[in-house]
């Protein structure tokens, strides 16, 4: 159990922890939350013993392997295959040692141990978890010093990966993602046996793959049960019910001053208000519960135009004489909603810049309004802002013609207001920085907003509020983005980016989920099957009968095993889920405190078993897939 007890730290004299306390039992998947700024991250580091504390203890269990992105990209010539190997020390360790040991204890010793972490498998699955994040067999083949920064923390997170921690620290891991490796990401960690301590701004991904919440605001760790809706509503009605109590706590107060002050002299009466006196002096007030200001997001209107904005007509777009995409016939209105789906590479980025007029097509035809704006946002433009401006400053020299009455009120709607429109760019958090390019994008009021991933750096209160600005603008929106959430709540056209056209996709998420499923379980069919024809040739058909049956046999009862283990988890989840909607409940806590002690350890005794079962299954699904992949 990973325990936090009483740890305080400061920065720079502010206090960021105050006497933090909160425990993590093993094989949980916790996610973190809390506001930008708060301290999520500065907290893994203090587990990682990356930073000294202040005050309080934080203690690992003595045999436990913490694992935790590097913050330094991997480079240099070594290939991305073999840079996640490597990352396995001990097994690297072991492989140099068996070279060159004489000893014949010490080679077995050697041996046994390359067993026990199953070092024979270690390159496949190196290989599938590059896979999933993104990179074929040609890329992982290829030096580490020629992939970009993004691609390059990509390779680190899949070296963290492939160690197989006994705590995984991760920080916001899905920001140098793009879709289809975030989703792949989230199938992993939903499997992952280990302990998991995740801070993430994805919504989903925290309903997804979290079993536990903690927030963390104001420098303490609460933690609740469930993903991150699940926190919101037992949160708000945690809320509710305090504001309730102190509502009644406060009239109670002045009903008894009302009392001593109406006797307090009168001698009859002055034994009464004395006692009403001390009861009061005892009586513990109810902190108040104070709600942190909430971020706004508030995009002008454009002014209405013809449709349509842009039409495309057998346009080919590339750089030189590299053709990206081609076949390009789609077409952009004033109320379209489009999110492009599509992996890293495969020219989302390229398309939008077609359509922003940042890049020339190489033929074809574009056709735009003729009074067109438009709004376009991508992480890296925070470099073209200058840090040692501020926010007011840096908005004067984009709107040189505006009033600085018209440019305050511009910047108020992405919530610069007073003081924090005089903050120096260098002093604003990534959030922050965001926001800012957002207000600095639209204040033409274009008629259509690209957005390549504009929620990086943003908190999950910063998305919302997206969601909402996005929702209420009257223009065209075409989003790319690795954040499923916003998809569904803003997107009401598809278009799929793959094999080097654009095509509409004839779905929803959850349908390109499954499709992107399919895709994977096809691609190991394929790979299955060219590994059985190199054995065709070596083994008869007879054999190869005779070798399916006995291995059906064999596989009997891991089968059993997994299907009664997933049974098992099913009936558990019920129990677990009826068990939180319990101690969810505010009134239970105004009850015997008894019961809610032991509906905590039956949830924990839940929990424990299901950890066990789902442990069963694993091992069980693991041998079949082993069994599998030899054949």
């Amino acid at each position: 159990m990973l325990q936090i007890n009483d740890v305080t730290y400061r920065i720079g004299g502010r206090l960021i922890l105050d006497q933090a306390t909160v425990a993590v039992s093993r094989g949980h998947r916790v996610g973190l939350v809390g506001a930008n700024g708060t301290g999520k991250t500065t907290l893994l580091r203090l587990i990682a013993g990356e930073l000294p504390l202040d005050g309080g203890s934080i203690t690992v269990p003595q045999r436990w392997r913490i694992g935790m992105v590097a913050q330094e990209a991997p480079g240099g010539e070594q290939s991305l295959l073999d840079t996640v190997l490597a990352a396995d020390t001990e097994r690297s360790a072991l492989l140099v040692e068996a070279e060159t040991a004489t000893d014949p204890d010490r080679i077995a010793e050697i041996h046994t141990r390359l067993a026990d972490i199953e070092a024979h498998t270690a390159p496949a699955r190196a290989a599938a978890i590059l896979s999933g994040l993104g990179f074929d067999e040609a890329a992982q083949a290829r030096p580490c010093r020629e992939l970009s920064g993004g691609m390059r923390m990509r390779v680190a997170l899949a070296s963290t990966l492939f160690t197989r921690p006994d705590l995984l620290l991760l920080d916001e891991p899905t920001n140098h993602l793009d879709l289809e490796a975030s989703l792949w990401l989230e199938g992993f960690l939903k499997s992952y046996p280990e302990t998991i301590l995740l801070v993430s701004h994805d919504r989903d991904l925290l309903n997804r793959v979290v079993d536990t919440t903690i927030h963390l605001e104001r420098g303490k760790l609460v933690s609740y049960a469930g993903g991150y809706d699940q926190f919101e509503r037992t949160r708000r009605m945690k809320m509710e019910h305090l504001a309730a109590l102190q509502a009644k706590q406060l009239a109670q107060r002045r009903h008894m001053q009302a009392f001593i002050d109406r006797f307090r002299y009168k001698a009859s009466k002055a034994r009464q208000a004395q006692s009403r006196l001390k009861a009061l002096e005892r009586m513990e007030p109810i902190v108040s519960v104070i709600e942190d200001r909430t971020v706004t997001f508030d995009f002008p209107d454009p002014e209405p135009l013809s449709p349509p904005l842009i039409a495309l007509e057998g346009v080919k777009a590339g750089y030189g004489d590299k053709v990206v995409l081609s076949g390009l016939n789609q077409r952009i209105d004033m109320d379209d909603r489009i999110a492009l789906l599509g992996a890293n590479g495969n020219g989302k980025s390229t398309l939008v810049k077609l359509l922003a007029g940042r890049l020339p097509p190489l033929s074809g035809t574009i056709r735009r309004s003729s009074k067109l704006k438009v709004g376009y946002f991508a992480q890296h433009q925070t470099e073209e802002l200058n840090p040692r401006l501020d926010a007011l400053t840096q908005a004067k020299e984009w709107m040189p013609l505006a009033t600085e009455e018209k440019v305050r009120a511009h910047l108020g709607r992405f919530g610069f207001v007073q003081e924090r429109a005089e903050t120096l760019i260098g002093n604003l958090s990534g959030g922050e920085k965001a926001r800012l390019l957002f207000a600095l994008m639209t204040r033409d009021a274009p008629h259509i907003l690209m957005l390549d991933e504009p929620t990086n750096h943003l908190d999950i209160d910063s998305r919302e509020a997206l969601v909402q600005a996005i929702n209420a603008y009257q223009g065209a929106v075409v989003l790319i983005t690795h954040d499923p959430h916003l998809i569904e709540l803003t997107a009401d056209r598809l278009w799929l980016v793959a094999d080097g056209t654009v095509k509409a996709f004839d779905g929803d998420i959850e349908d390109y989920r499954r499709l992107l499923a399919e895709q994977r379980r096809s691609e190991r069919a394929e790979r299955n099957a060219a590994k059985a024809a190199d054995r065709v040739e070596t083994v008869n058909r007879r054999d190869q009968r005779r070798a399916a049956a006995e291995s059906r046999a064999a596989l009997a009862p891991l089968r059993k095993q997994a299907k009664d283990a997933e049974a098992r988890i099913a009936k558990l989840e019920k129990e677990k889920a009826a068990l939180e909607q319990q101690l969810a409940d505010p009134a239970l806590y105004e009850g015997p405190a008894d019961k809610v002690t032991r509906l905590q350890i039956a949830l924990h005794e839940t929990e424990t078993a299901i950890a066990a079962a789902e442990e069963a299954w694993l091992e069980a699904q693991t041998r079949l897939e082993e069994a599998a992949e030899a054949g």
